[in-house]
């Protein structure tokens, strides 16, 4: 699971606010590529930005690899027929390059994550966003990248006292009820445990977050966010 790491590369001094920003563009633009050359492209952006925030495509991979894996099968089912010729190749390329859009976005999404703390997140969105919807929403992501990686722990806990028991010598079916039980009981604690952790730190709505400022660094990559929206709009538009 990818969480943030601490680092002084170039991706890491940026305003997170520039790195929501070149997101957004970057997937505006993905989803309006069609030819080949601009897969291509989508491909050398999303590598270039994990090697500027030195995260190893390795690390990405292994993290990803179960949204990979389903990504994968849609070719496979989209090439499958009901009939003869049992297989068409036609409807797979077309759900490859759809797929081939998306894998470029979770190499930008991962170096954001990699390089961002979670609470210059919520400031950004809280600071971007006004109001209590920006609020609401910087807590739900701050929450959500903190208790991700807790529930994948206790998942694998989970699994790992089910085989210790011989737990894995049963159906599937059974497994699969039992594993979904004990996740559902944890899931409540920890919600239960969350609501007394913040009432016990006096959880408040608008809490002093950490200082945002722009610097001269983060000029390029607003330049290259507003050409990446600048061809998603021409794609669009058809000029």
């Amino acid at each position: 699971m990818l969480t943030y790491t601490p680092g002084s590369t170039l991706v890491h001094r940026l305003d997170p606010r520039t790195k929501l920003a070149v997101q957004f563009a970057f997937a505006l633009v993905a989803f309006t590529a069609s030819t080949a050359p601009q897969l291509i492209g989508l491909f050398v952006v999303g590598l270039g930005s994990l090697r500027l925030a030195q995260l190893a495509v390795r690390a990405v991979l292994r993290a990803y690899w179960v949204v990979l894996l389903i990504l994968a099968l849609g070719p496979v089912l989209a090439a499958v027929t009901l009939g003869p010729p049992w297989l068409r190749l036609d409807p797979a390329l077309v759900s490859l390059r759809s797929i081939a859009r998306i894998v470029p976005i979770l190499f930008v999404s991962a170096a954001y994550i990699h390089t961002t703390p979670i609470r210059e997140t919520r400031a950004a969105i809280q600071r971007t966003i006004p109001g209590r919807p920006g609020q609401l929403l910087g807590v739900g992501v701050a929450l959500t990248f903190r208790y991700v990686p807790v529930l994948r722990a206790d998942l694998r806990s989970v699994r790992d006292a089910i085989r210790a028991r011989n737990g894995d010598t049963r159906s599937l079916w059974e497994r699969s009820q039992r594993l979904t039980v004990l996740l559902v009981d944890r899931a409540l604690r920890r919600s239960d445990q969350l609501a007394i952790a913040l009432q016990a730190r006096c959880f408040a709505w608008n809490p002093t977050l950490p200082r945002l400022q722009f610097s001269r660094r983060d000029v390029p990559v607003w330049l290259l966010s507003i050409a990446f929206v600048v061809v998603a709009v021409v794609d669009l538009l058809g000029l």
